[in-house]
């Protein structure tokens, strides 16, 4: 009998848990808070009351028509709603369940990442040209929908475009690796190209508002990539300062999207000359750009260099939890593939 209670009161949780991760903006209205200022909401993006909690007061002051006044009474909403407390390293444990990870496409690269990218978190990949950035893009958009026996069900998948790299064309033989239907496995991609690190920005409200749409049903938001806009927009030293405040924010915003929804993030990134390693005589001279801001930012960062023919080297440059080892791949019609030997 109170094994039974215990099973029953396990699964309340779960589901509370759950109901707290989705909780609807539209639970402010028997709180006092007005359709119309849920609407505002909404429209810049913030959909659920996790949402509202991640946002500072200065952010919410900034939505057209919206006073301190009326923050402070949405904040003190939100509060009655999901109030914020302590827990217990065993609960965090707890909550860590539904993170997933999602499959590289190989089986080594997979073992260095233990299992894939995770979900909650941003993890960046970094190298030269031709080290395989975008084609690990686009494999990762074919094994995001693939479910596997760890009870990872698969979802759809958001593409960024800062480059013009997308080619959907690409996805067709990887889809053919995988057995998949080509056309099925297409409309579960949606596609959207940036031309300006704002505009860039601005699309992470639409990302945020379709995730809160189809809850659950994403599983990866690709980003290819995440300086090519910045570093066009802020030239010089003199707009350094401004162009690191602005890629802070957004990143802020990728990870807090990440926990809000509990989807992977998945962000490459260009490399540049180091001009004071020639000073510290440094192997590699080049390093990746975005500075600390993105550094602190990425919760798990990937370096890539190139290896033999179509080998790839990958190393773990930074992560919480894994190791910094490496590991070889190769690329192949099928994207993301074993190394040859």
């Amino acid at each position: 009998m109170i094994e039974d209670q215990a099973l029953t009161e396990e699964h309340l949780t779960d589901a509370e848990e759950e109901e707290n991760f989705f909780q609807d903006v539209d639970t402010l209205q028997n709180h006092g808070i007005n359709v119309a200022d849920i609407k505002k909401l909404k429209a810049s993006g913030i959909c659920t009351i996790k949402g509202v909690q991640m946002m500072t007061r200065k952010k919410l002051c900034a939505i057209k028509g919206f006073s301190e006044a009326k923050v402070d009474k949405i904040k003190e909403a939100c509060l009655k709603i999901c109030n914020v407390s302590f827990v217990t390293a065993l609960q965090v444990c707890d909550q860590r369940k539904h993170v997933f990870k999602i499959s590289t496409g190989s089986t080594e690269l997979d073992k260095l990442l233990g299992g894939g990218i995770e979900s909650m978190s941003i993890t960046e990949v970094f190298g030269e040209f031709r080290t395989g950035k975008t084609q690990m893009s686009h494999t990762f958009c074919i094994t995001a929908q693939i479910p596997n026996n760890r009870g990872y069900s698969g979802g759809k998948v958001i593409f960024l475009d800062t480059e013009n790299t997308f080619r959907p064309d690409r996805l067709r033989p990887i889809c053919d690796r995988f057995n998949l239907d080509q056309n099925a496995v297409l409309d579960n991609i949606l596609y959207a190209r940036a031309y300006t690190s704002d505009q860039q920005m601005e699309i992470l409200d639409y990302v945020a508002a379709k995730f809160h749409e189809e809850g659950g049903i994403f599983k990866l938001l690709v980003i290819d990539s995440i300086m090519a806009l910045f570093r066009v927009d802020y030239s010089g030293r003199g707009e350094l300062a401004e162009r690191q405040q602005r890629l802070g924010q957004m990143l802020s915003r990728l990870q807090k999207i990440s926990e809000e929804y509990n989807v992977a993030v998945f962000i490459t990134n260009q490399m540049t000359a180091d001009p004071g390693a020639s000073m510290t005589f440094q192997v590699d001279p080049k390093k990746p750009i975005g500075g600390n801001i993105l550094a602190h930012a990425s919760t798990t960062r990937i370096s890539l260099r190139k290896g033999r023919g179509d080998n790839r080297i990958a190393k773990i440059y930074d992560s919480p939890d894994m190791p910094e080892s490496e590991a070889t791949f190769a690329i192949g019609n099928g994207g993301i593939i074993d190394a040859h030997d």
